[in-house]
């Protein structure tokens, strides 16, 4: 029986592709194969592999865990966890936390209504939090400002564009895309509920 791969994943840098292979040993055993292939000058590839059982699954996503912690902290390693959280205390007492409750998007949405919310605020309560330098209203407005303010253009958008902008990741982007579909679903019904209406003679425009 030769090796069966069940499923890959592929992408490529230049002249070099890498290739995730997750495959099923001759002896039903998981496996995962890692590859790089290098395109040399005169056409032809050099190819490494790396190959992970699945016994030792466990420890690989332990290692890239451990690894990518690290490399979010490694300007911070000589810093005490006390250090840390007062530069925490501090971005707390400079963000939106910081501003009078009746500024605040959640706050003033509940307090006001929808009709006195900015477009920047509204989209400042799906994205929910900015960056240590940036509030989440100032980030939906670069947002805004990168569509001209056009909220409509919002909706085409996607996770890649979204991304782009510092302080963006899959969850936020995600949050806005699925709040700009239910809109566009919401729209496209009324639409067709008035069409029907016409047609049968029901709806009488204002």
């Amino acid at each position: 029986m030769k090796n069966k791969t069940i499923v890959s994943e592929t992408f490529s840098s230049s002249n070099k592709h890498y290739f995730l292979d997750f495959k099923v040993a001759e002896n039903n055993s998981n496996y995962i194969q890692i590859t790089r292939s290098d395109l040399q000058q005169d056409g032809s590839y050099v190819r490494n592999r790396v190959i992970v059982f699945e016994e030792d699954f466990y420890f690989l996503v332990q290692a890239f865990s451990s690894l990518f912690q690290s490399a979010a902290y490694h300007k911070e390693q000589n810093k005490t966890t006390k250090d840390l959280f007062h530069e925490k205390q501090q971005e707390r007492e400079h963000g939106i936390k910081s501003w009078d409750p009746e500024f605040r998007p959640r706050e003033k949405l509940f307090n006001h209504g929808v009709s006195a919310m900015e477009d920047a605020e509204l989209l400042a309560i799906l994205i929910h939090s900015g960056t240590p330098n940036e509030t989440a209203v100032d980030l939906s407005a670069r947002i805004l400002e990168s569509i001209d303010g056009e909220i409509r253009k919002l909706g085409s958008l996607s996770h890649k564009e979204l991304c782009r902008f510092s302080g963006m990741g899959l969850a936020k982007s995600s949050s806005i895309i699925a709040a700009m579909e239910l809109g566009k679903r919401a729209y496209a019904k009324e639409i067709m509920l008035k069409r029907i209406k016409i047609a049968t003679g029901v709806y009488v425009a204002n």
